[in-house]
């Protein structure tokens, strides 16, 4: 399926078991959509093998609503193929519902691009181990359907690498504005990142503002039945007109449009500029010679700036400016006048880094765990010594996972108050206790008493835990005093996963 948003029109019985009403239909829902060129459009229709689906004794029955409604509306092959054509013919994706095993088959017969699995059939597994051998894309609805249910089906499909959009769905026709649910959508999203998620309706035809609700949660693909109405055949109350689909889709457009594109978007050169006028800027309180990194006692940051001056927003502990040139007391700094190195850049590969050996390992970090990185001379060099930390767990015990990259080195240190015990769950590392050097791997277990000076080096790239009694924020002492007096030498990152 197309990546552009898909809007589904369904037809369902509402060709009244007339081919000709039904390909009336077809053109005026074409006519409806024109020149929604943003969007993709599919007509849906309901396949049953009603010589099968009905169960014997229930053929016939009039006081059998749904019964009455398949029999009364019954098309033969021929009359498929028709309509398949003139969806074709009018620029629509053909797509079908299949409510039995026989109705795929025939899908496949036909040439039919998309299967829809109704609310009713979601757990049907009979006719989901046929759907999947079809081998198409498959819009299911998820009307009632439990959580453990939907993991059951999205868990179906994705194992078998078939294309999969959900839907949200209520099943009451129509349903009643107050019990849409639509944050069902912003559930299924979370909890399926892999999957295509859309919305299903049955509210009032006429109403357009679910749609637009739908597509702000992130929706692409939605769904509507549809109708045409004449003298000889009335729409239902959850069907929608021509007229009502074209403001259908109208409001989508605009909700598209107000909404912007997915992701963070980039802003405007005029807002930015019109933004930037409002910070404060950095000026010189004294001379700043050639080559010279600018550090507060040089500067000051004060409202307004001038146009291409460097402002507060730019200068951060991770940001480091050098003077191009020698900049006047009492002038403003200019973005043009300093050589910018920013160390996020290293943080980024530092974490990307990271997060390789994690999965190399084979290990699984809990969701919302801090990540601490310990780059004991500046982040630029990191990568030869530094350590990353994550505290899985700190009360009167502590569990850590502590990852070092191949070659990088842990300098010296010793605790207080803190007795660890290290366990290696991946690679190969050195470590000294008390100036005594040994060589650790996967399994073994190393217990380090207070006060005994400890230092780290990774051969390969290593995981290990840490398990101690409770963790004291200034209870690492250096062999170095360079670190100590470091106040920058570790950066802490809550959203890493």
């Amino acid at each position: 399926m197309a990546e552009r948003p898909l809007f589904i029109l369904e037809m369902a019985n509402n060709h009244m078991g007339d081919v000709a009403h039904g390909m009336a239909l077809i053109r005026a829902m074409r006519d409806a959509v024109a020149g929604f060129d943003q969007f993709e459009f599919a007509f849906k229709l309901q396949f049953r093998d009603l010589d099968t689906y009905i169960h014997p004794p229930a053929r016939g029955r009039a006081d059998l609503k749904y019964v009455k409604r398949f029999e009364e509306t019954r098309l033969s092959r021929g009359n498929f193929e028709a309509l398949i054509a003139e969806m074709r013919a009018c620029g629509f994706t053909p797509a079908c519902t299949p409510f039995d095993e026989p109705s795929v088959q025939l899908i496949e017969e036909l040439g039919v691009d998309v299967m829809k699995v109704a609310s009713a059939s979601f757990t049907d597994w009979p006719l989901l181990e046929r759907v999947v051998r079809a081998d198409k894309p498959v819009v299911a609805s998820t009307a009632t359907a439990t959580l453990d249910e939907m993991d059951a089906v999205v868990s179906f499909f994705l194992h078998r690498a078939r294309r999969l959009t959900l839907m949200h769905c209520v099943a009451e026709y129509p349903t009643p504005g107050d019990q849409l649910r639509l944050a069902q959508i912003d559930v299924l999203r979370e909890r399926y990142p892999g999957v295509r998620i859309g919305y299903s309706t049955h509210e009032d035809p006429a109403a357009t503002t679910p749609v637009m609700i739908a597509i702000a949660k992130g929706a692409t693909v939605f769904e509507k039945h549809v109708a045409l109405p004449t003298d000889k055949y009335a729409a239902n109350a959850y069907s929608a007109t021509p007229e009502q689909v074209r403001a259908w889709i109208a409001a989508a457009a605009q909700a598209m449009a107000m909404c912007g594109p997915a992701g963070r978007a980039e802003s405007p050169a005029s807002e930015r500029e019109s933004l930037e006028s409002l910070r404060r800027g950095v000026f010189a309180t004294r001379d700043i010679t050639v080559g010279e990194t600018l550090t507060p006692d040089a500067l000051t940051i004060a409202f307004p700036p001038v146009p291409g001056q460097l402002t507060a927003n730019e200068r951060s502990k991770y940001v480091s400016h050098v003077a191009k040139g020698v900049i006047r007391a009492g002038t403003p700094v200019m973005r043009d006048a300093v050589t910018v190195t920013n160390h996020r850049d290293d943080v980024l590969r530092a974490v990307r880094a990271v997060k390789d050996l994690l999965r190399q390992a084979s290990i699984v970090v809990p969701g919302k765990a801090e990540l601490e990185l310990s780059h004991h001379y500046g982040m630029d060099k990191f990568g030869q010594t530094g350590l990353t930390m994550i505290t899985v767990v700190n009360r009167e015990y502590c569990k850590k996972l502590l990852a070092m990259l191949p070659g990088q080195d842990h300098p010296e240190q010793y605790h207080h108050q803190k007795e660890e015990t290290f366990v290696v769950l991946h690679g190969t590392m050195r470590l000294w206790l008390d100036g005594v050097e040994r060589e650790c791997g996967p399994g073994d277990v190393v217990t380090v008493a207070r006060g005994v000076r400890h230092r780290f080096q990774a051969i390969t790239g290593v995981v290990f835990e840490e398990i101690s009694s409770t963790h004291q924020v200034q209870d690492s002492f250096y062999t170095d005093p360079a670190i100590g007096a470091n106040p920058h030498r570790k950066t802490f990152l809550a959203y890493w996963m």
